[in-house]
């Protein structure tokens, strides 16, 4: 970010908490998007160029809590 000075913290210890706070925040807001992208209608190519990775990358990391949580998945030929 232009103009913004982030610094970590002095402890290596608080520095690496923080990374991993950071990284499970991201997972469940990226969870959340994908599972609303998905009940709106979203294809997996679409989900996954959003999210700047391959269909299958995505399929792979999502699918099975999806299905799980009762989103009906399109198939290629819907």
């Amino acid at each position: 970010m232009a103009g913004v000075d982030i610094s970590a913290p002095q402890d290596p210890a608080d520095a690496l908490a923080a990374v991993a706070a950071l990284r499970r925040l991201a997972d469940q807001i990226e969870d959340a998007a994908v599972e609303q992208a998905m009940r709106d209608g979203w294809t997996w190519p679409q989900v996954a160029e959003a999210l700047g990775v391959t269909r299958q990358a995505v399929h792979k990391k999502h699918a099975k809590r999806l299905i799980a949580a009762g989103v009906k998945l399109r198939r290629r030929d819907e």
